[in-house]
């Protein structure tokens, strides 16, 4: 009986130092466990939003593709003392309506130190009449005396904030940086026989005389530029 004893002690004890030996699962296991497992959540993405000139901004060249197929910056005009950019189109009638307006200005003002720079924003996807054929065609039937410029990946037009066709903006070169001291409209009438306030000749001999230009800023007027991504346009 004695020895019957003693063995089964002996069996109780070797079997209450296995379960003491065995590994235990603890809460950060459990975690460990399902980090391992889990897939990986996708991080939520917000799109940049886009910083657009203001009125005494300094403006950064650009290089855009002119319709003689050479690309075209503002660095291309070192004596120049400015430049008038505007955002313009084929189809919308209300740049058709400025189009002679626009070669009259640049033939007065380039000489003066201020050449126009025009350029097409619009996503010919959405508009056949604005691709590069078509401006190239355009350019010769009008004769543009000014270069007329392609924003095909329309990376330049959201940086002005232009929303229109046509959407003008004046830049003044103080020192080595090109200033926005103007953006609106042309003037304040599609139709030229009823214009009365010419907005952005005023602007111009503004700055002939040194002073700045008053006012500023006006509303543009004409149609909405044609692009697929809406975070370009300015509210």
């Amino acid at each position: 009986m004695i020895k019957q004893s003693l063995i089964m002690l002996l069996f109780l004890g070797l079997f209450t130092a296995c379960q003491s030996e065995a590994p235990k699962t603890t809460a950060t296991d459990e975690a460990e466990k399902t980090e391992q497992t889990a897939k990986p959540r996708e991080e939520a993405t917000e799109t940049t939003p886009i910083k657009r000139y203001e009125l005494g901004n300094a403006v950064a060249d650009f290089k855009l593709k002119n319709v003689d197929e050479q690309m075209v910056s503002m660095a291309d005009f070192p004596e120049a003392k400015g430049f008038v950019v505007i955002f313009t189109c084929n189809h919308c009638p209300f740049s058709i309506a400025y189009e002679d307006r626009i070669i009259a200005l640049d033939k007065k003002y380039k000489e003066l130190g201020y050449p126009v720079i025009a350029i097409n924003p619009n996503d010919p996807e959405l508009n056949a009449d604005d691709s590069y054929p078509k401006m190239q065609e355009r350019a010769k039937e009008k004769g543009f005396s000014f270069p007329y410029l392609f924003d095909e990946a329309q990376d330049v037009f959201p940086l002005f904030g232009a929303t229109k066709t046509p959407h003008c903006f004046l830049l003044n070169k103080e020192g080595d940086a090109l200033k926005l001291v103007y953006k609106g409209a042309f003037d304040d009438s599609k139709e030229a026989e009823e214009v009365s306030k010419t907005f952005l000749a005023d602007a111009l001999e503004a700055l002939l005389k040194n002073e700045a230009p008053s006012p500023n800023s006006t509303l543009a007027f004409g149609c909405s530029i044609k692009t697929n991504d809406e975070s370009k346009i300015a509210e």
